[in-house]
């Protein structure tokens, strides 16, 4: 076929691309996900899934609820394999941005955990409580958190264990309060946190101070004033990872049952 014939017939497929040879398809957002079902319907939890991508890359900020139509998904999400995956991907690239680094020898390097929907689960409370759908209680959750039987997440722990091993410290810096330090340390190692530099609650000076606002200026002292370099900073909300002295690197893990601002 001569090239001036090659480019003819190319011409002609590029133009019936877009006329009989290729059948428009309709209602669809990928050629490789149409919304539509193969007999048509639409695809159940389609919605949410995009409002949980919202949630995760903080572009829906603000909501105090689960939208009520998503809380099967939500249920399924949590409670299913998807949810322990996505919350393995993030510890492992956690564990090989430490692997990168020089590590100092002074003892100075510290990762800095949040605890809530970090370290430890409270997804048996969210469970029985519409996995976020139900506006939140302060006097149920505290009542929750004082059973101290909050489980490990397991990926999470994994990471905890690992950076011990390197020699790197660990700090949790957490918005519970300090009347629950003694739950709260109980709870730690009884599911396998054993060893920590500091653990740190929001103290009475930081009432009415956002998250950003408290958890930014614990790190500093922990920069600052204790001399501590922050190597990595792992949370579920994006008011952990946010503000000033963040550390060298962030870490989100997933948590579309709630948002702290």
């Amino acid at each position: 076929m001569s090239k001036i014939s090659l480019f003819f017939f190319l011409a002609t497929l590029v133009a019936n691309a877009h006329g009989s040879y290729f059948p428009l398809i309709t209602n669809q957002i990928h050629l490789l996900r149409p919304q539509s079902g193969s007999g048509g319907s639409y695809v159940e939890g389609l919605s949410c899934l995009s409002w949980r991508f919202g949630v995760e890359t903080n572009n829906v900020i603000g909501w105090k609820t689960v939208p009520v139509t998503c809380e099967d998904y939500i249920g399924h999400y949590m409670l299913g394999s998807q949810y322990r995956k996505d919350s393995k991907v993030i510890a492992k690239e956690g564990f090989f941005h430490v692997k990168s680094l020089n590590l100092s020898k002074n003892g100075k390097d510290i990762w800095v955990f949040d605890v809530d929907e970090t370290t430890l689960s409270n997804l048996p409370y969210y469970a029985e409580h519409g996995f976020g759908v139900e506006p939140y209680n302060s006097t149920e959750f505290n009542a929750w958190v004082l059973t101290g039987n909050a489980p490990a997440l397991p990926e999470t722990l994994k990471l905890y264990k690992k950076l011990l091993s390197l020699g790197v410290k660990v700090v949790f810096l957490t918005g519970r309060t300090e009347d629950q330090r003694t739950v709260t340390e109980t709870n730690l190692k009884s599911v396998g946190y054993h060893n920590w530099e500091k653990l740190i609650l929001k103290g009475k000076e930081f009432s009415g101070k956002t998250a950003v606002a408290y958890k930014s200026a614990q790190r500093k002292k922990l920069e600052e004033e204790d001399g501590y370099r922050i190597i990595g900073n792992i949370g579920d909300q994006w008011s952990d990872l946010l503000g000033t002295n963040t550390g060298l690197r962030t870490f989100k893990l997933p948590d579309p049952m709630y948002y702290i601002g």
